[in-house]
């Protein structure tokens, strides 16, 4: 459970879902809908034709490379799409709270680079995959959040503690539901495409 805890956190900061809203509405739908086709699109305009020295380029032998940051994404997706959804099956309801507040603090917050976190042991890339790999593997993961909201109708009906929504919060939510689960993982894509960027902006970035 700590594991879960400190990944979720890592990934967002969260909190939990009201019940008297049980159910999604269209427009709730349609937003995160929305949000998963923008980020999508994002990465993979940003990524698209780079060369083997682009893909491996560091700044900083401390900071990620691009394959190493497209395969934290996707690890990301996949610590969603498996432990945390599972977890979220079994979860209890979640006491009343402002969900909409809490999707509009997921929607800007997560996406924010000016707010740091450390990624876990479990998340940090290893090169276990090519580039090619990894974005086909993130393509799939898109597929499967899509199915994911598409197909669930109980997704703010169980919540899970994420720590790093308290952070980013402050303090005002310390959970999320299963649809903040998805918006979360997108703005984590969002924020490490921005980290993408910020490396193609490097001055010593191969042309």
């Amino acid at each position: 459970m700590k594991r879960n805890q400190i990944a979720i956190a890592l990934l967002c900061s969260a909190g939990l879902a009201s019940s008297a809203e049980p159910n999604l509405s269209p427009a709730d739908l349609e937003r995160a809908r929305v949000f998963l086709r923008q980020t999508q699109d994002m990465v993979v305009g940003a990524t698209q034709g780079l060369s083997k020295a682009q893909w491996n380029f560091k700044p900083a032998p401390d900071r990620w490379s691009i394959a190493e940051i497209v395969e934290h994404m996707v690890l990301a997706q996949e610590y969603i799409l498996g432990p945390v959804r599972q977890q979220l099956a079994k979860a209890a309801a979640p006491p009343a709270r402002d969900n909409k507040q809490e999707d509009e603090i997921l929607l800007s917050g997560m996406p924010d680079r000016t707010v740091k976190f450390a990624a876990p042991d479990f998340l940090k890339p290893t090169g276990r995959w090519t580039p090619a790999e990894s974005m086909e593997r993130l393509k799939a993961n898109y597929v499967e959040l899509k199915k994911y909201l598409d197909a669930t109708p109980d997704l703010r009906q169980h919540a899970v503690d994420a720590p790093a929504v308290k952070a980013i919060s402050k303090g005002a939510y310390d959970s999320i539901d299963g649809y903040q689960a998805i918006l979360l993982v997108a703005g984590h894509t969002e924020r490490h495409t921005k980290q993408v960027l910020e490396v193609r902006a490097d001055a010593h970035f191969p042309q």
